[in-house]
């Protein structure tokens, strides 16, 4: 991905706030609002400017903001926020912001929290867990008239075993308290959903894009993410990717993955040789210092080394505050659990991590810490280092699995850090609209169109045939919420699997039946009409991300090395442009016969070696079924609709593969219920 590099996300209005906080502040009147934006946005700027206005505009009592652990308590600190256009200044006073208080969160500091409550104080910061012993104590009656915002919200799960997220569905029952949720990292397609769908309902939301953040940038222009296999150790292979003149931070894999020797310390040792030469340990920082092979020393943060004195002293050395702009005070930190969320290192240029991670969040907290702008740094890139499957291993399905997942977290990447995409239906009163760039010779009414707002970082892009929501939740999704759609897409087995291995694959069958099926089961409240409406919008997002990136990719030397930039737009929004010109007209049935997985298989098949390949095909070929029940009688539905459109029954001997598989389809379930009917 390459941007623009505008300097629009980083400039500040009248009133001190940046463009998010902006559109943050907008809703400051909403009693349950949603803040889902990157790291480095400015979310707690935002939540002081609207808690000062629910305190002094809104009537509400006192604010209690919660974070998930003590160290990001700091970003709460005081801010004179007056000094830059604001009304007031935001204050905590030292004995509310627990987060810097000893002891015990359900000891002293629950008790903390019941004076603050009777005080004629305003704020109070404290952790998640303080806050859960809190409300287990006093009930949730005790908070009536307050503001609870809470700080990395992913944190939160409906999940009855989260103490968390019962409560704030007991806030949201109750109905006597604004929250304001915060988080960079906002799937409701990870591992366990975050709110229970009607609490979530109650919520509006405020979404600022990583493409937005990104593109309003003054120095970082280019982001790089990649996946790269190896075989034996990865700790030999490491140098592959590990560049020691990039400002790296290294995330070994967790001791129980399959990619962990079981020793963590004796990892860190072999990387550190891997580097050069060991030259003994900064006394000040407890940095390890290691000279390279050519002449240079490296200074490195071992967070992996848990002995207490050890650690403390490297840790507090990075958090230092008289270091924060000193590019050369630390050049790799090795981490293992460490160093994500809330870690702000602003010259990071490369999160490497090993080992495939399970959940989405973690990921996007990863590359956050890479995602920084930073004075002479255009370039950043995320990459995964994983074990290539090993068909003498036992674990081959483990590791074939553990593969598929981590092309499913990039594909989703791709598509978190894209720009938006708004589709609308081509008909014959549509029209340009103001603020959108349709590219060399303007709109053109008797086409299909793209255009693209370089401000707001969005596309506007016509298709033929497509189907437009018509409820207010379907236009909700289709708005905000087809990552949630594609994410569950692609982490889902089936399509994984024949997406990238199946040669006799009908693209339809993932982007009609696959991707129905999962809409349908996400959505069942909604009508046919809007199930499909979703179903056309996310399988175009996916797919036309897909292509831009490959066409991306051909007009600029892959993005590695040389300048990336041909032109003030950035090479994706060519890319998208690329495709809609290449084909003749961009209609729902083309898109709908594009596999969203063939660029995916493209760099598998640069990246991983021949025979792993094989290997990965085999043991998936190995396992390949036939038609479901339910999968047959939804090729006999799109049968039904194809006779609707054409006047006529799909034929098993036609030419086109969609046909003749929905044809099948239908002589199946005829096959099937002669079969019962027989007994």
């Amino acid at each position: 991905m390459s941007y623009a590099r505008n300097g629009s996300s980083t400039r500040a209005n009248a009133l001190g706030m940046r463009p998010m906080q902006e559109r943050a502040y907008e809703k400051r009147g909403e009693q349950y609002l949603l803040i889902k934006s990157p790291p480095a946005s400015g979310k707690s700027r935002a939540l002081m400017f609207i808690a000062l206005d629910k305190l002094h505009n809104q009537g509400l009592k006192q604010a209690i903001i919660v974070v998930p652990e003590r160290t990001i308590g700091a970003s709460f600190n005081d801010e004179p926020l007056s000094r830059n256009g604001f009304w007031a200044d935001w204050t905590v006073a030292p004995k509310w912001n627990l987060c810097n208080a000893p002891g015990a969160d359900n000891g002293g500091k629950v008790n903390s929290v019941s004076a603050f409550l009777a005080s004629d104080d305003r704020v109070l910061v404290c952790t998640h867990a303080t806050f859960r012993f809190a409300v287990e104590r006093f009930g949730v009656e005790a908070f009536d008239d307050r503001l609870i915002a809470v700080d990395e919200f992913h944190h939160v799960s409906a999940n009855p075993d989260n103490k968390l997220g019962l409560h704030l569905g007991a806030f949201i029952a109750r109905d006597r308290v604004h929250v304001v949720a915060m988080t960079g990292s906002y799937f409701r397609g990870d591992a366990e959903a975050v709110l229970t769908p009607q609490d979530e309902s109650r919520f509006d939301t405020v979404t600022y894009t990583y493409y937005e953040q990104l593109n309003g940038y003054e120095y970082l222009k280019q982001l790089d993410i990649g996946y790269f296999f190896y075989s034996g150790s990865y700790a030999d292979d490491i140098l592959k990717v590990l560049d020691p003149a990039e400002k790296t931070i290294v995330h070994i894999p967790s001791v129980n993955s399959r990619e962990s020797t079981k020793d963590k310390i004796r990892e860190v040792e072999h990387i550190l040789h891997e580097l050069g030469e060991w030259q003994g340990t900064d006394p000040l920082t407890g940095f390890q210092l290691v000279r390279t092979p050519d002449g240079r020393v490296l200074r490195i943060a071992d967070l992996v080394d848990d002995e207490p004195g050890k650690r403390d002293r490297v840790s507090a050395a990075l958090k230092d505050p008289g270091q924060k702009n000193n590019r050369d005070h630390v050049d790799i930190i090795i981490a293992l659990g460490m160093a994500k969320e809330g870690f702000d290192w602003i010259w990071c240029e490369h999160a490497l991590t090993v080992g495939y991670r399970s959940s989405l969040t973690e990921v996007v907290q990863i590359i956050g810490r890479a995602t920084r702008d930073a004075p002479g740094k255009t370039r950043a890139r995320f990459t995964n280092l994983i074990a290539e499957p090993d068909a003498s291993e036992e674990a081959v399905a483990e590791a074939v699995n553990d593969t598929l997942k981590a092309i499913a977290a990039s594909l989703l990447m791709e598509q978190v850090l894209a720009p938006r995409f708004e589709f609308k239906p081509k008909n014959p009163q549509s029209g340009p609209t103001p603020g959108y760039d349709y590219g060399e010779g303007g709109y053109d009414p008797n086409k299909t169109n793209v255009g693209f707002n370089e401000e707001t970082g969005q596309f506007e892009i016509e298709i033929n045939g497509l189907v437009a929501p018509k409820s207010e939740e379907a236009q909700r999704i289709c708005q905000q919420d087809l990552n949630e759609v594609i994410a569950a897409f692609v982490q889902d087995k089936t399509t994984i699997e024949r997406g990238l291995f199946d040669p006799e694959l009908v693209p339809e069958e993932l982007t009609q039946l696959r991707m129905g099926k999962i809409v349908k089961d996400k959505y069942p409240e909604l009508d046919e009409e809007d199930r499909e409406a979703i179903r056309q919008h996310a399988v175009a997002a996916l797919n036309l991300t897909q292509q831009a990136k490959e066409a991306a990719l051909e007009g600029f030397g892959g993005g590695s090395g040389g300048d990336g930039e041909r032109t003030p737009n950035t090479a994706f929004v060519e890319g998208v442009r690329k495709f809609a010109m290449d084909v003749r007209e961009l209609d729902i049935d083309l898109i709908d016969r594009i596999n969203p997985f063939g660029e995916a298989y493209a760099i598998l098949a640069k990246t991983m070696s021949e025979e792993s390949l094989k290997d990965v095909a085999a043991v998936i070929g190995a396992k390949r079924i036939n038609l479901t029940m339910e999968e047959a009688r939804d090729l006999a539905r799109r049968a039904l609709r194809f006779k609707q459109e054409r006047g006529r029954l799909p034929s098993i001997n036609a030419p086109d593969a969609w046909e003749k598989r929905i044809a099948e389809g239908v002589a199946f379930l005829a096959r099937m219920k002669a079969e019962a009917a027989n007994g």
